[in-house]
């Protein structure tokens, strides 16, 4: 990505554009270049952020979904933001509602695109062969729709997380935190609009996982994108962003 990495207060995230505030997050196994495209298309429009969460950071007996709520709550009101989107993917689209659920005062509207929260299908608990060059990359392949999506870079980057014992260890951690917060019994208590993007063929979090979403969360839209799998942001981004261009549109331009 040909963005510079912010550090300061402790905060590392990327930031381009002014206007409205969008923050968007990365999931468990995401980088913070998942979201390049759509950095591209709204830094134009908007005041786009998007923080880097301390997986790898904070102290392992508190990590957990809930933890990097915290983390989030404390990084918007370092930089001073409210009423903000958030746009999250995976473990980021969790993080978000937790976040609304405890703060719904920080966020004007939430768009989550393959998130947990209900159900997932992850890597199973545990990398039984994570020395396995193949079989991370079968399961990076297992992400997407097209399995070219998985680039060598990509499956290098997983490959090299999974294969540093403390990393691994805070995945599997945050990975087990995020089945057992189960959001269902308080998605009722969102009530700004929510805009659901999701992978038509996404086997992580399958189509039903959405439509639950979309009926449980009483304020909310579905978006099918077709030919996608977890991350329609990456796969599908032309898509993607038509989709969260004309949500933003009618929640921050009306």
């Amino acid at each position: 990505m040909n963005y510079e990495v912010i550090e300061q207060e402790g905060f590392k995230f990327i930031e381009a554009g002014e206007g409205e505030p969008i923050v968007l997050l990365h999931g468990l196994m995401g980088e913070l270049s998942n979201w390049e495209y759509a950095l591209n298309e709204f830094k134009g429009k908007y005041r786009v952020i998007v923080p880097i969460l301390p997986i790898y950071d904070l102290p392992i007996l508190t990590l957990g979904v809930k933890s990097l709520s915290k983390y989030l709550h404390r990084f918007l009101k370092f930089k001073k933001l409210n009423q903000v989107v958030l746009v999250g993917n995976s473990l980021g689209g969790h993080v978000g509602l937790v976040f609304t659920v405890a703060h719904q005062e920080f966020v004007k509207a939430l768009v989550l695109t393959g998130s947990s929260g209900l159900y997932e299908n992850a890597f199973g608990g545990s990398f039984p062969k994570r020395e396995s060059y193949d079989f991370i990359k079968e399961k990076v392949e297992f992400t997407f729709f097209d399995p070219a999506t998985a680039t060598k870079e990509l499956v290098d980057e997983v490959f090299a997380t999974v294969n540093d014992r403390s990393k691994v260890i805070r995945i599997l951690a945050l990975a087990k935190s995020a089945i057992r917060h189960n959001m269902a019994k308080e998605l009722k208590k969102i009530t700004i609009p929510v805009s659901l993007i999701w992978g038509r063929q996404d086997k992580i979090t399958p189509p039903d996982v959405a439509k639950e979403f979309h009926e449980l969360l009483p304020n909310s839209e579905l978006n099918w994108v077709d030919n996608c799998g977890h991350a329609p942001m990456m796969e599908q981004p032309e898509v993607f962003n038509n989709y969260l261009d004309k949500f933003l549109d009618r929640i921050l331009l009306k």
